[in-house]
């Protein structure tokens, strides 16, 4: 499955990327990686924008990042 970085998100969500392995971070680091479902790395996933997800990434930032959204241009038809 690939994921592209340029698609619309629906407002009230974050885009989460995995960028750094987990295998010699804590226990309890490891069991964050995989609450938010994250099952390989440099996956991106969509998850909801609440104050849960925000804590939750706020525990590991050295392992996750929020995507940044670039703005789709979209070409006007000739």
């Amino acid at each position: 499955m690939v994921t592209t970085l340029t698609k619309k998100t629906k407002a009230g969500t974050l885009q989460l990327k995995w960028v750094r392995s987990a295998i010699c971070a804590p226990f309890q680091q490891k069991l964050v990686v995989k609450g938010l479902g994250f099952t390989r790395l440099n996956q991106v996933i969509e998850r909801p924008d609440t104050l849960a997800i925000r804590g939750m990434v706020a525990k590991v930032p050295h392992l996750v990042e929020i995507v940044e959204q670039s703005k789709v241009r979209s070409k006007a038809v000739s």
